[in-house]
């Protein structure tokens, strides 16, 4: 009786499976005779300075091969050039940017500082930069996205922010996010929504889309995001670039989203984008400040003794079917790591079937308060008050917020014990596994969806989302295009405090199955 329960039981989710693929092909199939006509791409890039790593482009500032005004002025060039048609930066500071950059020019000019000193201290001296909109930098605009707080601007900078500044770095703009950066598309009341620079039909992720939109056009070098469900991979996925979600506790949280302490036990972490794996490292040491657990001496991995294990897709039934693109990316990282240790395991991570569950329960745990942000303090909304408001044509928030209010009200919690349990044998099972010289592959899940398609398949997130329940580390890894010329890449995951093999195991793969492409 067990086994034909069993067996019954496999056939229903085989044909749930089967079901949600159909949904999925039929609304991209009717979403596609809508937008096909109307895709475009971002201009080609002219100065080939743009193309450049961030560590080589402050290298050659501190070296007095460029000057800090003529980096800034080329990035802020390409920002104009494209952002009329990605909607990327929603705020920018062009020239009090460019009055920065030549103070970083005087200085070079008149003081006797050498490069060491620069290097050692400074360290991205001149180079431009954005952060999301829900990341507070002082002076500049901090609505979160949603009505309620729009025209909010920032009197400090977020701790991270001001260590990126410290090192030198020239903030130019705030970029696009979802409300309250809870979605997997950047799209808000307040500043529209932001395309895809490979096709704008496209969505950028959620919820440093603007961040990933704006670094893989070239508009800056590189990006502060924050990552809670997978905030700074999803972007990164979509838009071809780099992006590392730090080990629980690097990165102090304070003036992240609308948090006023470090919350070093989050599941949130802030972290880069980035087109070149090389600045990884560089990021990763500024941001983290004093909170770096672990020495990041990538240099000194040798990847022949890594531990290689692999995982061909989570289980979850929620989530939508992988892509033959996707499975095809995770098939030549696992083959081109195998070529280097010789060997590479398949394993299953137990529980990520629950990977949206999980991820769900742990969200009841941080220190926010849904209902009552969306009005900025003001009371506590509900999905029946924004529904109403909805349909009588006056509505405030978007329809990912009243999803996510309908969650809140509506659907059974998860039970406490259930989930912590799970959790707990999912991280003694990694951390036993991969210990202090293993990296698991792991999907990434599909190219970006056209734009609203995702609420067909909204738990796909599950995929990222569960390295923010199990708070380790894990690389975003760009492993070239698929067949309709948009990015695809795979998750490169380590135990806690082993970022270093994350990153020297995305620098393999960047050199070995290609990196970043440019969208043009």
């Amino acid at each position: 009786m067990g086994t034909f329960k069993k067996l019954l039981l496999e056939i229903v989710k085989c044909i749930f499976i089967q079901v949600h693929w159909l949904i999925d092909y039929i609304i991209d199939f009717l979403f596609g005779l809508y937008y096909d006509t109307k895709a475009q791409k971002v201009p080609p890039v002219k100065n080939k300075l743009l193309l450049e790593s961030t560590i080589s482009i402050a290298k050659k500032i501190r070296e007095k091969k460029i000057t800090a005004e003529e980096v800034v002025r080329n990035f802020i060039e390409r920002c104009r050039e494209v952002n009329g048609l990605l909607n990327a930066i929603v705020e920018e500071r062009y020239e009090d940017a460019l009055k920065e950059a030549k103070e970083v020019d005087k200085m070079l000019s008149e003081e006797n500082l050498t490069v060491e000193h620069l290097e050692k201290y400074m360290p991205l001296l001149g180079v431009p930069f954005t952060t999301k909109e829900s990341n507070e930098a002082k002076g500049l605009l901090h609505s979160m996205g949603t009505l309620s707080r729009k025209g909010h601007r920032s009197d400090q900078d977020a701790d991270v922010i001001g260590y990126v500044k410290k090192a030198g770095a020239i903030i130019i703009g705030k970029t696009n996010i979802p409300e309250l950066n809870q979605w997997i598309e950047s799209r808000n009341k307040v500043y529209g929504q932001t395309n895809n620079p490979y096709n704008t039909t496209r969505g950028v992720g959620g919820s440093s889309g603007g961040d990933g939109a704006i670094v893989t056009s070239c508009g800056v070098p590189f990006a502060i995001g924050s990552d809670i469900g997978g905030s700074i991979r999803i972007p990164a996925a979509c838009n071809g670039v780099f992006g590392l979600k730090p080990s629980e506790g690097y990165t102090s949280l304070v003036g992240i989203g609308l948090r006023r302490e470090a919350c070093l036990d989050s599941m949130a972490e802030a972290g880069p984008l980035c087109k070149k794996a090389e600045d990884l490292e560089l990021l990763l040491k500024v941001i983290s400040g004093s909170y770096l657990k672990a020495p990041l001496d990538v240099n000194s991995v040798n990847l022949k003794n890594i531990n290689i294990f692999y995982q061909e897709n989570s289980d979850d039934i929620r989530a939508s079917k992988l892509s033959c693109a996707a499975r095809n990316a995770l098939s030549r990282a696992i083959q081109h790591m195998e070529q280097i240790t010789g060997c590479a395991t398949k394993i299953k991570l137990p529980g990520t079937e629950y990977s949206y569950r999980l991820w769900r329960y742990w969200m009841t745990q941080e220190n926010c308060d849904f209902p009552t942000d969306l009005t900025n303090n003001n009371g506590k909304t509900t999905a029946a008050a924004e529904i109403c408001k909805l349909l009588k044509g006056n509505g405030e928030v978007t329809l990912a917020a009243i999803i996510k209010l309908i969650d809140l009200d509506y659907f059974p919690k998860e039970n406490p014990e259930w989930a912590k349990n799970i959790t707990d044998i999912m991280k003694s099972y990694i951390v036993e596994k991969l210990k202090d010289n293993g990296v698991l592959l792991y999907p990434t899940f599909n190219s970006a969806r056209y734009h609203c398609a995702p609420f067909s398949s909204p738990f796909s997130f599950g995929y990222w989302a569960i390295f923010n329940v199990l708070k380790v580390p894990v690389c975003q890894v760009p492993m070239g295009l698929d067949d309709k010329g948009l990015p695809v890449g795979i998750q490169v995951v380590a135990a806690p405090n082993s970022d270093k093999l994350c990153i020297a195991v995305a620098k393999e793969l960047e050199n070995g199955c290609g990196g970043w492409v440019p969208p043009s």
